[in-house]
């Protein structure tokens, strides 16, 4: 009895910390979600090789790790995202600053490249495998149509809603040129910039699956679509955890991060 008692002081003390609770609340969600899961398991609506028990993908996922395939395909994948990320953040920004501050264009690429962004992002596959083959520039093409147009966007839009009055005060202080664009535009801008930079973390990845579903390419959604064909929904299941799980980590070791940073610049946050 006394050790009960312990355990629940235990919990308590853990419970009274922000940063705790935070951990507690996520620890007890997923248990949830993994409790309906095997629920849902043992009332055999559907065959097992169509809904697998956490057990069975937990297995699938240390068999992939054990003989590595789960590490290739992650790194195969990773380095294809980072290559075509990394040339729509550049180029996504600049295009979005460019149009924001300048009408003519504004008014001509602005709402051609808001029509595009309607394209889902496999239409852009015919053409990558017409232009490149079947290659990694290829992916990588379907990788920067995906996510380029979205941070594009939002850059656009955070451009346009700074208010007049703060570069009015900028105007009035001497600002002006580049100085202006770099020093007072950028840094009122970059809550939005933050936003399409998320979201085109997301798209890119909505782009790289379908290019690696579509072909042999290895990496992650080639493992998917091999799991779909030999009716492995266990292994199906296992690489949309990884790509969750990938998802997860990169939100908060680097965008949950700099949302956290730019609240506090902003004094939206304590520091």
């Amino acid at each position: 009895m006394l050790c009960h008692y312990f355990v629940i002081w235990i919990l308590l003390f853990v419970i009274r910390t922000s940063f705790m609770q935070k951990a507690f609340r996520q620890i007890i969600f997923y248990f949830l979600i993994l409790t309906v899961w095997e629920f849902l398991f043992r009332l055999k609506l559907w065959p097992h090789y169509l809904f697998p028990s956490p057990e069975q993908v937990f297995e699938t996922l240390k068999e992939g790790f054990r003989n590595k395939t789960f590490l290739f395909g992650i790194g195969i994948s990773l380095k294809r995202l980072f290559v075509g990320y990394g040339i729509s953040v550049l180029f996504g920004t600049l295009l979005g600053l460019i149009i924001g501050k300048i009408k003519v264009l504004d008014e001509t690429v602005g709402g051609f490249f808001v029509g595009l962004q309607t394209l889902p992002s496999i239409c852009w596959l015919p053409l990558a495998i017409l232009w490149f083959g079947l290659s990694e520039a290829a992916i990588t093409f379907v990788v920067v149509m995906g996510s380029l147009l979205s941070i594009t966007i939002a850059t656009d839009g955070g451009v346009k809603n700074i208010q007049p009055i703060i570069l009015s005060a900028a105007r009035n202080m001497g600002a002006g040129g580049l100085g202006m664009f770099t020093d007072v535009v950028l840094p009122a801008a970059l809550p939005s910039i933050l936003t399409g930079l998320k979201q085109g973390w997301s798209f890119a990845w909505r782009s790289l699956m379908a290019g690696e579903i579509l072909f042999v390419s290895l990496g992650l959604g080639h493992l998917l679509n091999m799991g779909r064909e030999l009716n492995d929904m266990s292994q199906v299941i296992a690489v949309m955890i990884l790509i969750v799980l990938i998802g997860i980590v990169m939100d908060m070791l680097i965008f949950g991060f700099l949302e956290k940073r730019v609240r506090q610049i902003w004094g939206l946050e304590k520091r």
